[in-house]
């Protein structure tokens, strides 16, 4: 790994602030050509493929059918990005003639700071979500890469460079190791930040945002754990449809996605535990991404394990070995305390037996701020289903119905988002396309004569 000084970071923002004042102008870069640049990564990506995937899938251990799938989501949103860009409408332009004369538009926020996360090596890494959102917007993007996968990093930043060779030069740039970080979202050039990745590394960066002499918008997606609520009613007709849902969610690429369903309320007397030990059995276990994480795993399992009242339901206890297998716990309701709804980032996950629906509702009153909250529920039971409903939205930034929270669409209306420690900026997502509002800031011209007004406002 080839850690960049403080001075090599330096030099990657101030060129990035250099940049900043020419690819945000739409005189100087306007939105087709915005677009293309996007369009051309996307392009470079696709060619490489080949060479790309074989190189995550060694580095990350993640299965090559996985990292195909989520190759095409990162060029599909690329293009996707490209295409908002070519739309306008994100400029958000309000004109109100009168006196005084007003004429609002969104302008790019300045040069962005994005740390990758290590589960996404292509759709939240170099080229991912936040770099893609970010450079539509028309803000310079610097990356700080995962460690977890730095030669995929260095492979796709030379390919995003390419395909912005033609653009005001620092529009791009890509920095590695821990003193890096830190430098970075501390850097004065630097007027937002966005990450993926743990509770601590995303807090402890948060604060270095808040705390600069300037504090900058920190766009951090964190823990979450995505409790999954099943009346009785969904239990008793959809049990074996629950069990094999659920097993495919928890294990789908080893329990290491943000939105793995780490609580699972169901019926005291539900009867899975079997089903569930042979579905679990069914799954080949993988090593997880980095050593951190399979180190924190381990322990973060143990201690789940001695909880009161904790128990194996089904699978294997991890036992600190390189490729852990599925783990299922159980818990009753009454001894769930704030310490059980902790995330842990890999093949385990709680069910949590409740007796009432009382208890069922006071779990979800307790539920901490999440990515998604599910219910299953079927029509008998629509009264409890509601009541959970009203008390999760406030909880969650996407609510599931008899479905499973994994698989994030890339869509419009997607909101991928929650309350803390869900996220830093619960109003934000940083999936679909109103992911660019995050790096937009609105300015009004106020009696400005015409011939003087940016050129998006001009003529209208």
């Amino acid at each position: 790994m080839t850690d960049h000084t403080v001075a090599e970071v330096d030099a990657a923002c101030v060129a990035a602030g250099r940049a900043a004042a020419e690819f945000g102008d739409l005189s100087a870069v306007p939105l087709a050509a915005r677009a293309a640049f996007l369009r051309g990564i996307a392009d470079r990506l696709d060619e490489a493929a080949g060479e790309l995937i074989p190189l995550a899938a060694e580095e990350t251990g993640l299965a090559p059918d996985r990292l195909t799938g989520e190759m095409a989501r990162t060029t599909g949103q690329l293009r996707l990005f490209a295409g908002v860009v070519e739309d306008g409408g994100f400029l958000d332009i309000v004109i109100e003639d009168g006196d005084p004369a007003l004429y609002r538009l969104n302008r790019p926020i300045g040069p962005v700071a994005v740390y990758a996360a290590s589960n996404f090596p292509f759709a939240f890494s170099v080229a991912g979500g936040d770099t893609a959102s970010a450079l539509a917007a028309g803000c310079p993007v610097v990356v700080k890469a995962h460690p977890g996968h730095p030669r995929t990093s260095r492979r796709t930043a030379e390919l995003v460079r390419e395909a912005l060779a033609k653009a005001p030069e620092g529009t791009f740039a890509m920095v590695e190791g821990f003193e890096a970080g830190r430098a970075l979202v501390e850097h004065p050039a630097i007027k937002a930040a966005a990450f993926t990745g743990s509770t601590r590394g995303g807090r402890a960066l948060f604060d270095l945002a808040s705390g600069r002499p300037d504090p900058i918008p920190f766009y951090g997606e964190l823990g979450s754990v995505n409790p999954v609520f099943v009346t009785p009613s969904a239990a008793r007709e959809r049990a074996e449809e629950i069990a094999r849902g659920f097993a495919a969610s928890f294990t789908s690429s080893s329990g290491q996605l943000c939105t793995k369903p780490g609580l699972l309320f169901l019926p005291a007397g539900h009867g899975l535990g079997e089903m569930l030990d042979g579905l679990t059995g069914e799954v080949t276990p993988h090593p997880l991404l980095t050593s951190g994480i399979q180190d924190a795993f381990a322990e973060g399992v143990a201690e789940l394990a001695a909880r009161p009242g904790v128990s194996l339901l089904a699978g294997r206890r991890p036992d600190g070995g390189d490729d852990p297998a599925p783990a299922v716990f159980s818990v009753p309701a009454r001894d769930l305390t704030p310490e059980l709804w902790e995330e842990h980032f890999g093949p385990a996950t709680l069910i949590v037996e409740y007796d009432t629906d009382e208890e069922l509702l006071d779990a979800a009153e307790a539920m901490p701020g999440s990515l998604t909250a599910t219910v299953h529920a079927e029509p008998a039971d629509d009264r409890l289903a509601g009541a959970l409903l009203d008390k999760v939205r406030d909880r969650a930034g996407r609510v599931v119905f008899n479905g499973w929270p994994t698989g994030v669409a890339v869509t419009a209306a997607m909101h991928h988002g929650g309350p803390w420690p869900a996220t830093t900026a619960p109003s934000h997502t940083s999936v679909g396309t109103t992911a660019i509002r995050r790096f937009l800031v609105p300015v009004v011209y106020q009696n400005v004569p015409a011939r003087l007004l940016p050129a998006p406002l001009k003529g209208r």
